[in-house]
């Protein structure tokens, strides 16, 4: 890896590989989590809803950690945050262990919620520094720079899924073990990081306050960011007031005053438009990359086996991290700007999905799968490069908030959107199939989403009885030379069969659902894409362009 300009600074490969580490450090944790999310189900009795809303807890603690990070990145200096992020990553872990069999359902789950919250700040915090570290260090080729750093995320998901299917499924190590080993990547990127002078960005050099980095965010942006956070709060206050009403005007209260403060800072700026639709199609890119990573194992895994499913994962992310690095070589043969390859990713991802809701056999799957990678890649890093390139002023702020706005979105809709569906969808077509076998398996409590009405899906120990007895009788005709994947369902009774085949259903479903959102997305890219050829075309601006002007 070479820089675009190597006089920039001297280091600039060091702290290069060493944000590289940080985020892979991240990637994972949050793939060892994602495969241990049945254990947590089996062995706690979760449903599939509050396994979204602990996986959620993944990405909306980033937010925190991102959004404040990157207020005070270069105020306080890069160092001291790389110093918290390393605390924070060995005190997560600390939490999440604390979760133990024999503990009551709603302690386990603070446990692994809170754990899982304090990684996500982690990973927020080192977000903070590494984007805008590498958008500084490589000004004449963000897009190219971004990606190869976020290469290192679908990286870390491989070593994770890795993890999860050598010392999970084939050697059922402790879950706690799993997790333990995140650790590792994290004492690496600590000592990377260790001694090394970092430049500050193009707009902190020039002194601009945090008032005017925040101008082009304004009242517009800052309303994006807010209402997620409102919706944060209704469900960490929720256990601490009685009535719903109250959780939420008190949440509502906590985002108007945060978004007044924004005003202020800004001094009443509304904003650019054009950030304003930025933020709100990274809470789309949030929801359907990060909310579908979160749930893509399971839900390939229940569809095939838990191992295809985890061995597909690893693939997935091993195809995502080749892809990053060809970024400029895509832009530069197909002379597609940064906007019209979103465009593109878009569509593709549509149909990645829609794919994928259809597989029946492993190496259909390895297809589909690779169409949504090829989706998927490229838009968390050319959409920070987008706010860099047309945003300079901004500095660090804008692009740490639209992170948090993405992880915000993945935790507080993705995922928990995705586990309602799963529910509603499973739960109506066992109750399509049976009405009584239904009322006999159906989960105690209900499932809800925001604007969604309540529903219930299968109990999650009931599921994971059966999906273990069928692993195990898979197991066994293994062992006697049968790899037929059907001849295990004919050791599972007809009730059996109707749970897990309604199961099945829901997650295809689930998945047709998810579609949805890269097909609004690609109509947001395709606008956008017109709107710069109305004005000349995209390139990157200097502080003091204009967002509008022609060139």
């Amino acid at each position: 890896m070479t820089t675009a300009n190597p006089s920039i600074v001297p280091n600039a490969k060091r702290l290069l590989i060493a944000s590289f580490t940080a985020i892979l450090a991240a990637g994972v944790g949050f793939g060892i989590r994602g495969g241990i999310l049945l254990n947590w189900g089996s062995e706690f009795g979760f449903t599939a809803t509050q396994l979204g809303a602990i996986g959620g807890a993944g990405f909306s603690g980033f937010c925190f950690g991102i959004i404040i990070g990157g207020v005070v990145a270069d105020k306080i200096g890069y160092g001291k945050l790389v110093i918290a992020a390393l605390l924070f990553h060995i005190l997560s872990a600390f939490v999440t262990f604390g979760a133990s069999a024999g503990q009551s359902q709603d302690t386990a789950y603070q446990f692994l919620f809170w754990g899982t919250f304090i990684f996500a700040l982690a990973n927020g915090t080192l977000e903070a520094v590494a984007n805008p570290l590498v958008a500084t260090l490589f000004p004449h080729n963000r897009t190219h720079y971004l990606n190869i750093l976020h290469s290192s995320w679908p990286a870390g998901m491989v070593i994770g899924g890795a993890i999860g299917w050598v010392l999970g499924d084939q050697m059922h190590v402790s879950w706690k073990v799993q997790l333990g080993l995140f650790l590792i990547p994290t004492a690496v990127y600590g000592l990377m990081f260790l001694g090394q002078k970092m430049p500050k960005s193009e707009a902190s050099e020039q002194g601009l306050s945090l008032g005017e980095m925040l101008k082009d965010v304004g009242i517009m942006g800052g309303l994006v960011a807010c209402a997620l956070l409102s919706l944060f709060f209704q469900g960490v206050l929720g256990p601490l007031f009685a009535d719903p009403e109250t959780v939420k005007y008190v949440s509502y209260g906590i985002g108007a005053v945060l978004l007044i403060i924004v005003a202020i800072l800004t001094k009443g700026a509304l904003g650019h438009w054009l950030m304003f639709v930025l933020f709100v199609t990274h809470a789309l890119i949030g929801a359907v990359e990060l909310g579908t990573d979160g749930w893509i194992q399971n839900i390939t895994g229940n569809i095939l086996t838990s191992g295809q499913g985890k061995i597909l994962f690893v693939f997935t992310s091993l195809a995502m991290f080749g892809l990053r690095f060809c970024s400029h070589f895509i832009e530069k043969k197909t002379k597609l700007s940064p906007v019209s390859l979103l465009l593109v990713c878009a569509l593709i991802a549509c149909m990645g999905l829609n794919l994928v809701s259809g597989i029946n056999a492993f190496g259909g799957a390895l297809g589909a799968l690779l169409v949504y990678a090829l989706g998927k890649t490229f838009f968390w890093p050319t959409m920070l490069a987008v706010v860099s390139d047309r945003f300079p002023r901004s500095g660090a702020v804008a692009i740490s908030i639209m992170g948090g706005i993405g992880m915000m979105s993945a935790g507080l809709l993705g995922g928990p959107g995705l586990g309602y569906a799963k529910d509603r969808f499973s739960g109506e077509a066992l109750q399509a199939e049976s009405p009584a076998l239904f009322a006999a398996n159906q989960a105690e409590k209900a499932s809800s989403f925001v604007g969604f009405p309540a529903a219930h899906g299968i109990d999650a120990k009931k599921l994971g009885a059966i999906q273990d007895k069928l692993a195990a009788a898979r197991a066994e005709l293994e062992k006697a030379g049968n790899k037929d994947p059907l001849a295990a369902l004919a050791q599972l009774s007809d009730d059996e069969r109707k749970i897990h085949q309604a199961s099945i259903t829901g997650d295809r479903k689930t998945l047709k659902a998810d579609a949805y959102i890269p097909a609004l997305m690609a109509a947001i890219f395709l606008l956008l894409t017109l709107y710069f050829k109305s004005i000349g075309g995209y390139r990157p601006l200097k502080i003091g362009e204009s967002n509008s002007q022609r060139h």
